[in-house]
């Protein structure tokens, strides 16, 4: 079973994305800031991680940045996710290493088939 690690600081987005990707057969694990998911990258051995970017403590577009940099960590993909949905907030988040790119509100079937190519890639 692939882990996804989702760093959401929003509850209801944590929850409602845990609930849907566990029932697509997904393990699930959780860290609720930049630095809690960097902690769980290092820890949890995910297979892929959700990185919002509006996060306390350590933002997504730093977290993303220190994970690509640290060679422990740095294979494992990241797809950012942020209400901001300008082109502007896409460049960043994938300059600052991530993987790929999604919205809120997550449109679930758009983001598996990310998290699919991702996995198999």
């Amino acid at each position: 079973m692939k882990k996804i690690l989702i760093v959401e600081d929003n509850e209801m987005n944590r929850d409602m994305l845990s609930r849907r990707l566990s029932r697509k057969g997904y393990e699930i694990d959780l860290a609720e800031d930049g630095e809690a998911g960097l902690a769980a990258m290092k820890n949890g051995n995910p297979d892929i991680v959700l990185m919002d970017m509006g996060l306390p403590i350590k933002d997504g577009w730093t977290a993303t940045a220190d994970a690509k940099a640290n060679d422990q960590i740095k294979n494992i993909p990241i797809i950012a996710l942020t209400a901001h949905a300008l082109e502007a907030d896409r460049e960043r988040a994938l300059a600052a290493g991530a993987d790929d790119f999604d919205t809120k509100p997550v449109n679930l079937s758009g983001l598996l088939e990310k998290i699919e190519a991702l996995l198999k890639s």
